[in-house]
């Protein structure tokens, strides 16, 4: 039998969940009404209910009368979004996935689809089913549920250490890869609790008052209500009720209030309502959930003998809900993939075929006019994963070159001590090629002395000599150049004789790219560069034909003007040598370009300022880490053969896309803003998750949930945001979580991956810097082919989803962005069928729908209206009326004529129209030539929201219309 499957269920609002369990059971008793979905083109709006014995739904009207119900006994799963035989069949629909839900039931497993108003109904009946499938249907059976569980002894034992704790354990990195360690994880959280319990005692008793409680609760974002406290508190208290807390109590104060009941009922869906998961679950859990193939009894045991706290049920060989949570808490349930932390792609390819990780002027820890430069820099850059850095090398005293930025006031190191750095720390973390961008501002003498420098510090690690190029005419593949570092720089010709007197210092004057002057190189350090030759790029579609060896360096400004004009030509350049994009000279303040476009373009080294942490270099990290953040990553195969042009709609024809579902379920101990001016002091956070898709152009846009009032302790959302996707290689998906303030929004927290690392199933995603705050998601990828059009389906409006009349949101809350990818993309003519008519005059000044009077339309106007007169008002839908440029005067037009018209305008009209929702067209040609279309849009709550998501163009004016039932809008 299929099981149920469970998400976290607490309270946005109140984490009890006696609380949400009442509020589920009372609305679904209240009734709610749906839409139930039977057959391809036919929807029915009903009332349903649960009865007051809490045994089964009901749904009215029905011819079936009394047989209208589905018992609960006979329920064997609750799939939320858009996931049956019969949402398939309504695949180009305008329902939203958060409002639609199935019920699978009876012994033929009968589907009941079902469509609520909003997403919270939706909610509410997939939790209450849910609570009632696990046999919980008021708080008595959750209370003995819960008394049973909390039997488990506070004790545990893993490898001789022994600890009090809680469920939730905080994540931490692997020991080894592959194995996690029970201890590691449980040290860890031992750590942070006792901490957390230091800093809430603030007379230093070893106690905790309930004030000191109720302080540290404020701190951690709960709220809950004071009574609940006092009672769990109480409950906690058992040293002769001294209204005091030792730590011991205080840990299982905190397992009582931080319990995930969530993963609880997971558990339960996967068990049969046991309180516990044995191997065959485990497996069925893995296998169905998390999507993982070949799971072994013996592999769920490993689980059971690592997580599992309660000895008892590491002798039965099954995992309790401490144990599961813990397991889901550790890195086998992160979201990242765990065979990216090493490196794993084919490293045998030309160095052209990577993208790899660049500084720009390393030396720096602040901005370029002001700063300090400082050795340490790189030691940081390289311990970070990244392969080229930077060296400004100037004249210095005594015969010394210096590193610095020149022309500005920031300080000076020895480019020797910059040498010996390198060579100390370039591959402490990894083997993996080492680019050192000479930038070479200096005389011949100090040239000299830097080319002995490298040679001395660096010895065989420049020697190239020994790398075996298989083909001559490609450059050779990191794995070759392990252990090796790449001198980029100008060279001299090879044909000038370097034997004569002082034939280390050669005449040769080369052109500064920079400042327009000339300069001489050495011979000693020209010979040091073998395959990064420092190149100026004359023509970009000529360049692609030139050797390998070459590497260019452009201006982020000069390379955003070649991929407007030449983007196929530029990915044809960085299929056979490399190129380095720098930023623009007007970044004083060292603030970093976004790398995406460039990557986009297949450009190699991707220059960022390191020193500034930001959301840029946080997709650097994303971006790498892909490959054990070893500093190279191979770029798609689209890039590296063939032609590609990432600009383009569709890049890849032929190709299937990738549709990603993201439910954001819900948030784990979310912090106060970093700059919130009250700090821990502060009010409660009001968290919402945004969700945004950066790689090629079509595929770039950003979701968000809604916002959870004063809950950052465990805010929950679960809500779905679906994207489609037509190159999964290139993109990061970045999680931001936000606090919602009346005045604007404040920045928690984040975390970015690239769309190839992402795991399948339940998985957490753990913010970027902190060791407690997470967001517990579910992740679905799935494969489409063909184009978004127009939608087919139903032939009618439903009035529950389509009506205007809804109280309309508040503008403050933050809602999901117009780009989002289940926003339609208007790519056909829609189906029109004309049907020609004796032409007779029309009223004049009268609309045809109810027959009000209204304004002459303007030419190339549109009219709305939220009702039809010829469906007797039972169809709440938009309509939508466009006249052409040139009304006919006389019927005998053509209609061939009429109809080439009006497909153009409809064409021009349909690229400036864009709406939350999916629409449905039908129209004809009436009586005097005016076409007439039928718009129907789901969940427009108000005619400002018609405004925001149907017409996005510069100038809209509405309504103009006297009575309140029809709007006219002009596009301009």
């Amino acid at each position: 039998m299929c099981k149920v499957h469970v998400d976290n269920i607490n309270s946005p609002l109140n984490p009890g969940p006696d609380v949400v369990m009442e509020r589920c059971m009372c609305t679904m008793q209240t009734g709610t009404q749906m839409t139930k979905l039977k057959g391809k083109k036919k929807g029915l709006v009903r009332f349903f209910y649960l009865d007051e014995h809490k045994s089964c739904i009901r749904w009215r009207p029905s011819r079936k009368h009394d047989k209208a119900k589905i018992t609960i006994d006979s329920i064997h799963e609750v799939c939320e979004g858009k996931k049956s035989e019969i949402f398939q069949r309504y695949a180009d629909s305008c329902f939203d996935p958060n409002c639609c839900f199935s019920i699978y039931h009876g012994d033929h497993v009968e589907s009941l689809d079902l469509v609520s108003t909003n997403g919270d109904e939706a909610r509410t009946w997939i939790t209450g089913l849910k609570y009632l499938m696990a046999g919980i249907s008021d708080e008595d059976s959750l209370a003995k549920r819960q008394r049973k569980r909390d039997q488990y002894p506070l004790l545990c034992h893993h490898g001789g250490m022994s600890c009090h704790i809680g469920c939730i354990l905080i994540h931490t990195k692997r020991n080894v890869i592959g194995h996690w360690s029970p201890c590691l994880i449980l040290n860890s959280y031992f750590t942070w609790l006792q901490q957390t319990f230091s800093e809430a005692d603030k007379n230093g008793d070893g106690n905790l008052s309930l004030g000191e409680v109720l302080q540290l609760l404020h701190k951690l974002n709960v709220n809950l209500p004071r009574q609940k406290v006092r009672e769990m508190f109480k409950k906690a208290d058992t040293d002769d009720n001294q209204g005091s807390l030792a730590f011991e109590e205080f840990c299982t104060f905190y397992k009582m209030m931080s319990t995930r009941r969530g993963l609880y009922l997971i558990m339960l869906s996967y068990s049969n309502n046991k309180e516990f998961m044995d191997l065959n679950d485990l497996v069925r859990f893995m296998e169905n959930e998390q999507k993982m193939a070949g799971v072994t009894r013996e592999y769920c045991l490993e689980i059971v003998s690592q997580f599992e706290p309660c000895s008892q049920n590491l002798q039965n060989m099954v995992l309790g809900i401490d144990g599961f949570t813990n397991y889901m808490r550790s890195p086998a349930g992160d979201i990242f993939k765990p065979d990216h932390h090493r490196v794993h792609q084919d490293m045998t390819q030309p160095l052209c075929n990577y993208f790899i990780a660049s500084s720009h002027n390393t030396y720096l820890t602040g901005d370029q006019l002001l700063s300090e430069s400082r050795v340490d820099m790189y030691a940081y850059v390289l311990q970070a994963g990244c392969r080229c850095v930077e060296v400004d090398c100037w004249d210095g005293p005594d015969g010394e070159p210096i590193v610095h930025h020149g022309y500005t006031l920031t300080s000076k190191i020895l480019f020797k001590d910059v040498i010996e750095t390198v060579n100390k720390y370039a591959f402490t973390k990894n083997q993996y090629p080492v680019i050192l961008s000479i930038e070479n501002h200096c005389t011949v003498p100090q040239q000299k002395k830097m080319a002995e420098y490298l040679l001395e510090v660096l010895q065989d690690k420049v020697d190239l000599s020994t790398v075996n190029m298989n083909e001559f005419r490609k450059l050779p593949s990191p794995e070759l150049l392990k252990g090796k570092v790449l001198v980029k720089g100008k060279k001299l010709p090879a044909n000038i004789d370097g034997d004569a007197e002082e034939g280390d210092v050669l005449r040769v004057k080369y052109q500064c790219i920079e400042k327009g002057k000339t300069m001489r190189l050495s011979r000693a350090l020209s010979d040091l560069v073998k395959y990064t030759k420092s190149v100026r790029v004359h023509d970009i579609e000529t360049q692609a034909y030139m050797t390998s060896w070459q590497v260019s360096s452009l201006n982020e400004s000069i390379v955003n003007q070649i991929m407007a004009l030449k983007p196929a030509q530029l990915v044809r350049l960085n299929q056979r040598q490399l190129l380095r994009v720098y930023p623009s000279n007007y970044r004083v303040d060292s603030s970093n370009f976004n790398p995406q476009p460039f990557w986009n373009a297949g450009c190699h080294m991707v220059a960022l300022n390191y020193q500034t942490e930001g959301r840029m270099l946080e997709l650097n990290r994303a971006k790498f880490s892909t490959n054990g953040n070893c500093g190279y990553l191979l770029k798609p195969r689209c890039m590296n053969k063939g032609f590609f042009n990432p600009t383009l709609e569709d890049p890849l024809p032929g190709q299937s896309k990738t549709q990603l579902v993201l439910k954001i379920i819900s948030g784990q101990q979310l912090p106060k803003p970093k700059d919130s001016m009250l700090g821990d002091r502060g009010e409660i956070i009001d968290p919402f998750v945004e969700v945004e898709i950066i790689g090629l152009p079509i595929d770039c846009c950003k979701q968000q949930t809604r916002v959870v009032d004063d809950n950052g302790f465990n805010p929950m959302w679960e809500e779905s945001l679906v994207f489609t996707l037509h190159m999964t290689q290139i993109a990061l998906v970045r999680f931001q979580v936000w606090d919602h303030d009346p005045i604007g929004q404040n920045f928690i927290g984040q975390r970015t991956i690239a769309f190839v690392s992402m795991m399948p199933g339940y998985r957490h995603v753990y913010l970027e810097g902190m060791e407690e705050a997470s967001i517990f998601v579910h992740v679905a990828v799935n494969d489409i082919t063909g184009k978004v059009g127009l939608s087919t389906g139903l032939s009618f409006a439903l009035p529950a989803l389509l009506s205007l009349k809804t109280k309309a949101r508040s503008r403050s809350v933050p809602r999901k962005q117009h780009t989002s990818p289940i926003t339609p993309v208007v790519n056909r003519r829609a189906a029109v069928h004309w049907q020609p008519q004796t032409p007779s005059p029309p009223p004049q000044n009268h609309c045809r729908y109810g027959h009000q009077p209204i304004p002459m339309a303007m030419a190339n106007g549109l009219y709305l209206s939220d009702s039809d007169s010829s469906s007797g008002g039972s169809i709440d839908s938009l309509r939508l009326e466009l006249l052409p440029s040139r009304v006919p005067v006389s019927g005998q037009r053509e209609v061939g004529t009429l109809q080439r018209e009006m497909n153009a305008l409809f064409d021009q009209k349909m690229k400036e129209l864009r709406c939350k929702s999916p629409l449905f067209f039908y129209g004809k040609c009436d009586s005097y030539n005016t076409i007439s279309y039928s718009v129907i849009i789901s969940q427009l709550e108000s005619m400002a929201v018609v405004k925001m998501y149907c017409f996005l163009s510069h100038k809209v004016r509405v309504p103009v219309c006297s009575d309140h039932r029809h709007y006219k809008v002009n596009v301009d």
